[in-house]
């Protein structure tokens, strides 16, 4: 499908106030619901591969599926976990939170970080959790290439079932569970009680943005041959799909230097 459309979160002219609000609720539902968790042991894996206890998070919005990453590796691994937070667009009200919670577990860079030209002090396995399709297929090669001229390891991580029953869970889910729990969400702000129910620009915006991020969603097959069309000599490239416990499909890429070696 050649048709992409957009997303608001992209736009740089889409207010920060209500992008930080929608990637809070993104951020509410990856720690409430774990969904992220079936990609775990793919993670512990490649950190050691990878030979580091570092994470660098690409495209982090509000902290994303992070702080409960965060949790389960430093309960199950013997790593030293070390997580730092980074986005173009950086949420650091959120990240100082997830710092202090942590403390400093989760810590962050405040500049914004573009994910085509990562800065060279910044170390670590690279993530991205529900990110990797904001890219066009031409962004998202060079997103693989300069983890690779890095000499780091990445990893993929992209939730969804690419289907209308997908989209249509998301077009009755996010306005129910938005208008429930929108009270609760901290910190408390007049402001986003006003755009949710009386003008409900964030239920709006939040749909439009999760229907066309299961229209760009990359197959395990197109991700690997992304990676296989990047120069990546002695790098191995493992891509798949695992399921959560709510039958949600997450599609991973996972790359790091070392012998070539392909798995789907």
């Amino acid at each position: 499908m050649n048709f992409r459309g957009f997303e608001f979160e992209d736009q740089k002219w889409f207010p920060e106030m209500f992008r930080d609000w929608m990637t809070g609720y993104l951020r509410f539902l990856f720690v409430t619901f774990k969904l992220y968790q079936p990609v775990l042991p793919l993670l512990k894996e490649a950190l050691v591969k990878s030979k580091t206890n570092q994470i660098l998070d690409l495209c982090s919005g509000s902290g994303g599926a992070m702080e409960s990453i965060y949790e389960n590796l430093k309960h199950t691994s013997k790593l030293n976990i070390q997580i730092y937070l980074s986005d173009l667009y950086p949420n650091v009200l959120y990240y100082k939170h997830l710092e202090i919670k942590t403390n400093k577990g989760i810590s962050y860079i405040s500049k914004p970080v573009d994910a085509i030209n990562v800065p060279s002090e910044a170390k670590g396995f690279r993530t991205i959790f529900s990110g990797f399709h904001h890219f066009d297929r031409k962004t998202a090669k060079m997103v693989l290439l300069n983890a690779v001229e890095a000499r780091c390891g990445i990893g993929i991580f992209d939730g969804g079932n690419k289907s209308v029953w997908m989209i249509l869970l998301i077009i009755i889910i996010h306005p129910l569970l938005l208008f429930l729990c929108t009270p609760f969400f901290r910190p408390f702000s007049i402001s986003r009680l006003l755009f949710t129910y009386l003008i409900p620009v964030i239920p709006f915006c939040t749909v439009w943005d999760g229907v066309f991020s299961i229209i760009r969603l990359y197959k395990p097959d197109e991700l690997l041959q992304m990676a296989l069309e990047v120069e990546s000599e002695n790098y191995t490239w493992i891509s798949g799909k695992v399921r959560n416990k709510f039958g949600m499909s997450i599609a991973f890429l996972i790359g790091y230097p070392g012998i070539f070696l392909l798995r789907d």
